[in-house]
Protein backbone atom coordinates (compact mmCIF):
# COMPACT_ATOMS: atom_id res chain seq x y z
CA UNK A 1 0.00 0.00 0.00
CA UNK A 2 1.48 3.20 -0.91
CA UNK A 3 -0.89 5.89 0.82
CA UNK A 4 -2.42 6.42 4.10
CA UNK A 5 -5.98 5.54 4.47
CA UNK A 6 -7.88 8.89 4.41
CA UNK A 7 -9.86 9.92 7.52
CA UNK A 8 -13.31 9.08 7.64
CA UNK A 9 -13.17 6.75 4.90
CA UNK A 10 -14.04 3.22 6.07
CA UNK A 11 -11.17 1.10 6.19
CA UNK A 12 -13.25 -1.79 4.07
CA UNK A 13 -13.80 0.56 0.81
CA UNK A 14 -10.28 2.08 1.10
CA UNK A 15 -8.62 -1.63 1.04
CA UNK A 16 -11.33 -3.03 -1.75
CA UNK A 17 -10.17 0.38 -3.56
CA UNK A 18 -6.76 -0.72 -3.52
CA UNK A 19 -7.24 -3.83 -4.52
CA UNK A 20 -8.92 -2.34 -7.50
CA UNK A 21 -6.13 -0.16 -8.38
CA UNK A 22 -3.33 -2.92 -8.09
CA UNK A 23 -5.47 -5.07 -10.25
CA UNK A 24 -6.11 -2.59 -12.95
CA UNK A 25 -2.12 -1.76 -12.66
CA UNK A 26 -1.94 -5.59 -13.53
CA UNK A 27 0.30 -6.08 -10.38
CA UNK A 28 -1.51 -9.42 -9.80
CA UNK A 29 -0.28 -10.96 -13.03
CA UNK A 30 2.31 -13.46 -12.84
CA UNK A 31 2.80 -13.75 -9.20
CA UNK A 32 5.71 -16.61 -7.86
CA UNK A 33 3.32 -19.66 -7.29
CA UNK A 34 0.00 -18.32 -9.15
CA UNK A 35 -1.79 -21.65 -9.72
CA UNK A 36 -0.26 -24.02 -7.50
CA UNK A 37 -2.04 -25.04 -4.24
CA UNK A 38 -0.65 -23.63 -1.01
CA UNK A 39 1.44 -25.90 0.51
CA UNK A 40 0.11 -27.71 3.68
CA UNK A 41 1.45 -29.38 6.60
CA UNK A 42 -1.89 -30.79 7.92
CA UNK A 43 -0.92 -34.59 8.69
CA UNK A 44 2.02 -33.05 11.38
CA UNK A 45 2.03 -31.50 14.25
CA UNK A 46 2.61 -27.52 14.74
CA UNK A 47 6.33 -26.87 14.46
CA UNK A 48 7.27 -23.39 15.34
CA UNK A 49 10.66 -23.76 13.40
CA UNK A 50 8.23 -24.07 9.64
CA UNK A 51 9.58 -21.02 8.45
CA UNK A 52 13.10 -21.60 8.97
CA UNK A 53 12.77 -25.40 7.63
CA UNK A 54 11.02 -24.29 4.68
CA UNK A 55 13.56 -21.11 3.96
CA UNK A 56 16.38 -23.79 4.04
CA UNK A 57 14.26 -26.35 1.57
CA UNK A 58 13.15 -23.28 -0.92
CA UNK A 59 17.35 -22.17 -0.89
CA UNK A 60 18.41 -25.99 -1.27
CA UNK A 61 20.64 -25.94 2.05
CA UNK A 62 20.81 -28.41 4.21
CA UNK A 63 21.94 -28.13 8.17
CA UNK A 64 23.86 -30.95 9.36
CA UNK A 65 25.40 -31.75 12.69
CA UNK A 66 29.67 -31.22 12.34
CA UNK A 67 29.81 -34.73 12.56
CA UNK A 68 27.43 -36.02 10.18
CA UNK A 69 28.97 -33.36 7.37
CA UNK A 70 32.37 -34.24 8.12
CA UNK A 71 31.27 -37.84 7.16
CA UNK A 72 29.63 -36.20 4.18
CA UNK A 73 32.43 -34.26 2.82
CA UNK A 74 34.52 -37.51 3.72
CA UNK A 75 32.70 -39.76 1.27
CA UNK A 76 32.72 -36.99 -1.34
CA UNK A 77 36.24 -36.56 -0.78
CA UNK A 78 37.29 -40.30 -1.45
CA UNK A 79 35.46 -40.14 -4.42
CA UNK A 80 37.14 -37.17 -5.56
CA UNK A 81 40.11 -38.28 -4.64
CA UNK A 82 39.54 -41.80 -6.81
CA UNK A 83 38.29 -39.33 -10.12
CA UNK A 84 41.43 -36.93 -9.76
CA UNK A 85 43.90 -36.57 -12.54
CA UNK A 86 46.78 -37.10 -11.02
CA UNK A 87 48.13 -39.33 -8.18
CA UNK A 88 49.57 -35.66 -6.58
CA UNK A 89 46.27 -34.31 -6.26
CA UNK A 90 44.62 -37.41 -5.30
CA UNK A 91 47.01 -37.68 -2.53
CA UNK A 92 46.47 -34.17 -1.30
CA UNK A 93 43.03 -34.27 -1.56
CA UNK A 94 42.73 -37.56 0.84
CA UNK A 95 45.78 -35.79 3.33
CA UNK A 96 43.11 -32.66 3.52
CA UNK A 97 40.42 -34.36 4.57
CA UNK A 98 42.30 -36.71 7.31
CA UNK A 99 43.49 -33.81 8.96
CA UNK A 100 39.77 -32.84 9.78
CA UNK A 101 38.76 -36.42 10.46
CA UNK A 102 41.78 -36.80 13.07
CA UNK A 103 40.98 -33.45 14.49
CA UNK A 104 37.57 -34.19 14.91
CA UNK A 105 38.37 -37.82 16.70
CA UNK A 106 40.87 -36.07 19.38
CA UNK A 107 38.20 -32.86 19.83
CA UNK A 108 34.63 -34.19 19.19
CA UNK A 109 31.65 -31.67 18.97
CA UNK A 110 28.12 -32.31 19.95
CA UNK A 111 26.33 -34.51 18.20
CA UNK A 112 26.21 -38.08 16.88
CA UNK A 113 30.07 -39.38 16.78
CA UNK A 114 31.97 -39.40 13.07
CA UNK A 115 32.18 -43.29 12.87
CA UNK A 116 34.68 -42.19 10.29
CA UNK A 117 38.81 -42.90 10.92
CA UNK A 118 41.41 -41.30 8.70
CA UNK A 119 41.99 -42.97 5.02
CA UNK A 120 44.81 -45.16 4.48
CA UNK A 121 46.22 -42.39 1.79
CA UNK A 122 48.61 -45.66 0.38
CA UNK A 123 45.72 -47.31 -0.22
CA UNK A 124 43.47 -45.11 -1.83
CA UNK A 125 46.17 -44.40 -4.12
CA UNK A 126 46.77 -47.93 -4.70
CA UNK A 127 43.14 -47.74 -5.66
CA UNK A 128 43.08 -45.19 -8.13
CA UNK A 129 46.17 -46.42 -9.83
CA UNK A 130 43.69 -49.66 -10.43
CA UNK A 131 41.13 -47.58 -11.23
CA UNK A 132 43.32 -45.81 -13.72
CA UNK A 133 44.70 -48.50 -15.41
CA UNK A 134 41.13 -50.13 -15.90
CA UNK A 135 39.75 -46.70 -17.40
CA UNK A 136 42.62 -46.72 -20.01
CA UNK A 137 42.19 -50.84 -20.62
CA UNK A 138 38.78 -50.08 -22.02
Amino acid sequence: MTERKPPGVPFDSFVDKQIRDAQRRGEFERLQGAGKPLPTEVESTYDELWWIKRKLTREGLSVLPPALALRKEAEDALEAAYAAPSERIARKIIEDVNVRIKDMMFKPPPGPPLGRKPYDVEEVVREWRQRRAAATTE
